[in-house]
């Protein structure tokens, strides 16, 4: 299997960077350190904006014009989705993740996913936070997008080694799961902007942007 295809490495602007997100035209940055999310120009490298979490931004993805913000809640790191309206700051209301688990968010436009890391799979959840479906994957799981009907996965046998994959799930009424690329270091995070994926080098405090192995070659 082929190391995934790094097209460049770039400072995070601030340390340990954990969760990605990307909406268009502003890679999101949330921070495990300093809990608080950063709104890159992902052209120029520079943080135009940031803001305060509630917590440890686990995790997060794009939902229309705002952010769904997985937090690790004081005291006790309790898991919650948060609403974050760019501009505008965080919403009051939570909505809690099943069993207190996840880690990770991915939309496809239509249906919001959790990733639960030690349980390997991905629950889809409806407005309310309420599990309506349940897909097991093979590994532990710490990186999550949604692109072109298909979930991509960072995961991961043991999370103390550099042995990380990128996964391709395809949904379907038999969802198949299959490792597409090693990623040859301890990756956290997952974004997708339509042409390359977006990952976390959380020890070395570095985002990573890479070639999306399974992308179809130009006509």
């Amino acid at each position: 299997m082929n190391d995934v295809e790094e097209l460049m490495r770039l400072p995070s602007p601030a340390p340990q960077p954990q969760s990605l997100a990307f909406d268009g035209q502003t890679l999101w940055m949330g921070s495990r350190e300093t809990h608080r999310l950063y709104a890159i120009d992902s052209h120029q490298w520079t943080a135009r904006d940031e803001t305060e979490a509630p917590g440890t931004p686990w995790g997060m993805t794009v939902v229309g014009d705002e952010l769904r913000v997985l937090c690790g809640e004081p005291p006790d790191d309790n898991r919650f989705i948060r609403r974050y309206i760019p501009g505008h700051g965080f919403k009051s209301e939570r909505t809690p993740c099943p069993d207190d688990t996840g880690s990770q968010l991915a939309f496809d436009g239509t249906q919001l996913y959790l990733s639960q890391w030690y349980n390997r799979r991905v629950v889809a959840l409806d407005a309310r936070g309420n599990v309506v479906r349940t897909i097991a994957v093979p590994h532990q799981i710490c990186g999550l997008a949604a692109a072109d009907g298909r979930l991509y996965l960072v995961t991961t046998e043991d999370e103390e080694t550099n042995d990380y994959w990128l996964t391709r799930v395809e949904l379907g009424s038999e969802p198949h799961c299959e490792d597409l690329a090693r990623i040859p270091f301890a990756a956290r995070a997952l974004a997708y902007d339509g042409e390359r994926f977006w990952t976390n080098h959380r020890e070395r405090d570095e985002i990573v942007a890479f070639t999306r192995p399974d992308a179809s070659p130009p006509q």
